[in-house]
Formats: structure tokens, sequence, C-alpha cells
């Protein structure tokens, strides 16, 4: 009786330690306002630039470390940049059907953070290497890229750059060089993303 008692109290000061580790932490939301996450697609002849929004989150450790992050993408938001007015629909068409995005199907990609590591590069202001899984049309895939990150009482800013795989995700059209259209697999990611504190 007495260990059942013991083990009952040692799991609730557990339980307990974990609960207050956990409320130390601090959550930032993603300003959609003035976050983007722009990409670059590259044909043999031409390429097209646009854009996506973000919501989410970061949270932060009492040590001003991102221990977690969960961002959603909504694939609807595209833009493009590069073509004139009555052009853009005909290629976000094109994007959002079951050729590349199938948005019907899949509206939403999404990534986790599992870990934020320090990093450096010469030259540059990379600070963060930051791993996680990306979700899109269905499939995960685990990705790490260089970042800036920034961290304030007030605010997070994490901007990076890298190559998407779209292949990876399940877009395989368009990917026969000897095509009269051939898309690159790599579409080019920038992350500019602006975190306030909740």
């Amino acid at each position: 009786m007495k260990m059942k008692v013991y083990l009952m109290a040692m799991s609730l000061a557990i339980v307990a330690s974990c609960s207050r580790k956990g409320a130390d932490n601090t959550i930032f939301s993603v300003d959609e306002n003035k976050s983007a996450i722009e990409w670059k697609g590259i044909a043999s002849t031409h390429f097209h630039e646009g854009g996506f929004k973000a919501s989410g989150t970061l949270e932060i450790n009492d040590k001003n470390r991102i221990v977690a992050g969960n961002f959603k993408i909504p694939i609807s938001s595209i833009t493009n940049f590069d073509l004139p007015e009555n052009r853009k629909h005909e290629l976000l068409d094109h994007l959002k059907s079951s050729d590349f995005f199938n948005v019907v199907l899949h509206p939403n990609a999404t990534f986790k953070i599992t870990k934020v590591e320090d990093y450096k590069e010469e030259g540059t202001n990379l600070n963060a290497k930051v791993t996680g899984n990306f979700t899109m049309i269905g499939r995960t895939n685990n990705i790490s890229f260089p970042a800036e990150i920034n961290i304030t009482p007030e605010g997070i800013s994490v901007n990076g750059k890298f190559e998407l795989n779209r292949l990876q995700y399940g877009m395989d059209k368009y990917n026969n060089p000897e095509e009269t259209l051939y898309i690159l697999p790599g579409v080019k990611i920038t992350l500019r993303i602006f975190c306030n504190r909740s």
C-alpha cells in the first residue's frame, strides 16, 4: 500500500514538473499582415514568382530559445508577382489544380518545427538551423534550412531561404526535360515571418 502511494506521489510530481516547465514558455503568434512566404518556380524558358499567407505560433522557453512552432499555409492564398493582372488568374488556377497543389483535396500545407539549433555561416547573418516536418498534398517530408532568427520580448523575426523539391510531394507533371514545358523540380522559397507576443 505504501509503495502504491509513493508511486502515485512520484507520478503527480513528474506531471506537475512538466506542467510548470510548459507554463514557463511564451507563445508568439504570426503577424499575417507582416509575414510572407514567397516562391519562385523556374521553367526551361521562363520563371514565375509569388507568395502565400501564413498563420501559426512559435513557442519560446525561459532561455529565449525556440522549442516549438506550428504553421499553416492556405494554398488558396497563393499570389503571383510577375504577370499582368489580366493573366494572373490563368497561372493561379492552374497551380491550384490537380496538376500542382490540388487545392480541392488539400487546401492547406503545414510546417511543424522539431528542432532549432545554433548555426553560423561566414559572411551572413544566419544564426540558426531550423528542422521540421513539412506536409503538402498529403505527403510529409523532414526539411532543414538555415535562417536568421531575432528574438525580443515583443516579437520574433525569422528570415530564411531554401529550395523545396516538388517531386517529393507528388508534383511530378512537367518533369520531362524533353517536353516543351519543363519545370525544374526545385522551387525556391523565401521566408519572412514576424511573430508578436500573444
